[in-house]
């Protein structure tokens, strides 16, 4: 992206990473440049090594919304929960969950049936996970490993920067499961 300030460029990436919920693991991670996420979601996918295994679900907020997100993950066999949209900050959460749409039309548009069945319990029950693993994890990258931008430029160097940051979370996460006490003065 162009910035004016010293007539040069800045480089902005988009890192993307898809969580195990029960453990809390990143078990895929990729970067882009990418303005928005619409592109990143199947290739975050794709990069799930086959020995962790193939998710059966996922849960994506409103920024990944795309039919091609939607049917690449039909496609592969992975059940879609999509946000269709954002709730306004002024809607109580009783009055959104209480809300039961009927059921759309078979010619509904694929944004009307996403709608729909995030309204249903399963759907809001499984994209409720997401708010408590995804965006924690971020925050925990961020806050407590100390990462808000990249050292290295390019693309290629710069992924590998987010592949040793997605470690370094891993290892502080298996560190907390495996109930290692922690001797550092400053805190693990």
């Amino acid at each position: 992206m162009k910035n004016s300030g010293n007539k040069g460029f800045d480089q902005h990436y988009n890192g993307q990473i898809a969580i195990e919920h029960q453990a809390l693991l990143i078990i895929s991670n990729t970067l882009s440049n990418h303005p928005n996420d619409q592109l990143d979601a199947l290739p975050t996918v794709d990069a799930i090594d086959r020995r962790v295994g193939k998710p059966k679900r996922a849960a994506l907020d409103t920024g990944y919304f795309s039919v091609t997100n939607i049917e690449g993950l039909e496609t592969r066999q992975i059940e879609p929960y999509i946000a269709t949209g954002r709730h306004s900050h002024q809607d109580y959460w009783q009055t959104i969950l209480s809300q039961q749409p009927d059921p759309p039309v078979a010619a509904a548009t694929l944004k009307a049936q996403m709608a729909y069945k995030l309204q249903t319990d399963e759907g809001r029950a499984f994209y409720r996970l997401r708010k408590c693993t995804v965006e924690p994890i971020i925050g925990i990258i961020k806050e407590t490993i100390g990462f808000r931008q990249f050292s290295l430029r390019g693309l290629t160097k710069a992924a590998g920067e987010w592949n040793l940051v997605c470690l370094a979370y891993n290892f502080r996460r298996l560190h907390r499961l495996m109930g290692i006490k922690c001797v550092s003065p400053t805190g693990c």
